[in-house]
């Protein structure tokens, strides 16, 4: 255990209970593992739905699955890992002075000194290589894609030094898998890909703020910005509005996709997936406690399930 670590064994603080890092990774692995969250799968879950949700829609959109689609399928799942990885520990890098003054992620592996930030730049740069071998296998619009998405994810990290909103670069990066997934399908970007993305941007600004509420009091104090300063006691107004402009986003989005390209029923189960997701958006909103940091771990965390519905929707109206 690092002296500076207040855990035993370098645990994070904010990282799942009894997670498979903590208790089965090979101990000289686990810091590695912890600077890419892999304690912590939520973020994954959060980076990875939106692709599967662009996949599952142009397979709508063009009425048929492909046995190559199973590979983006992978593809994305495997990418979505190691960029979840290699984006965080690109985080980590950059916010080692800031973690080190905030409680809840004092504990990671380069302030706590169990990592240096010259191992953690090989490690960044080795997940990173390998998810670029996983995107040259798509078409070469994915791949051009996948390249641009580099800019938002290099940025957002700085985005709280600059601008009240840094949830917006979160969404920029953390939706792009929409894009990619959609055009690695049907070879080239369409409209209602971009609205799926900006649907996506909505859903990142409901459970980022939220998330963010956990450290308003550190962040006041340093100096760090958010959507959850910038609100604060008027937090639960700005969600509604984030939740109305998800679903119906989404709801055009599948619109786009899919009017006059599949039967009545198809169409309703689609348009079904932005108004379930919404009700567990509601959900959320009901059992929101600003005060609390136990419950908005919990809520962030339940996003995951709130984002497995639209895909359950769109496989449901594809294999009619």
């Amino acid at each position: 255990m690092s002296a500076n670590s207040p855990l035993p064994d370098g645990q994070v603080a904010d990282a799942v209970k009894d997670n498979w890092v903590d208790r089965h990774a090979p101990s000289w692995s686990r810091p590695y593992l912890r600077l890419s969250r892999a304690d912590r799968p939520i973020g994954t879950w959060l980076l990875l739905l939106p692709c599967w949700w662009g996949l599952t829609l142009a397979m709508l959109h063009d009425g048929a699955a492909r046995w190559e689609d199973l590979w983006i399928f992978a593809g994305c799942g495997l990418g979505a890992w190691l960029m979840r990885g290699a984006g965080c520990t690109w985080n980590d890098i950059t916010d080692r002075d800031i973690d080190g003054s905030v409680a809840r992620t004092r504990s990671r592996p380069i302030p706590s000194g169990q990592v240096s930030v010259r191992q953690a730049i090989v490690w960044m740069c080795l997940q990173a290589m390998i998810a670029c071998g996983i995107l040259l296998t798509f078409n070469w619009a994915a791949i051009a894609l996948g390249v641009l998405s580099l800019l938002p994810v290099a940025v957002y990290p700085f985005a709280k030094r600059f601008t009240w909103w840094p949830q917006i670069f979160l969404g920029l990066a953390f939706n792009w898998g929409a894009l990619l997934a959609w055009t690695a399908h049907t070879g080239k970007l369409e409209l209602p890909a971009v609205i799926l993305y900006l649907a996506g941007i909505g859903w990142t600004l409901f459970y980022d703020t939220i998330y963010a509420h956990q450290d308003v009091e550190d962040d006041a104090l340093i100096g760090v910005k958010s959507t959850a300063r910038l609100f604060g006691t008027t937090s639960p107004q700005w969600l509604r509005r984030f939740l109305i402009a998800t679903v119906t986003l989404m709801a055009l989005a599948v619109i786009s996709a899919v009017l006059d390209r599949v039967s009545i029923l198809a169409l309703v189960i689609a348009l079904a997936a932005p108004w379930a997701m919404g009700w567990h958006m509601l959900w959320q909103m009901r059992k929101l406690d600003l005060e609390n940091p136990d419950r908005l771990i919990l809520l962030f965390r339940s996003n995951r399930d709130a984002g497995l519905i639209p895909l359950i929707f769109f496989a449901g109206a594809l294999f009619l």
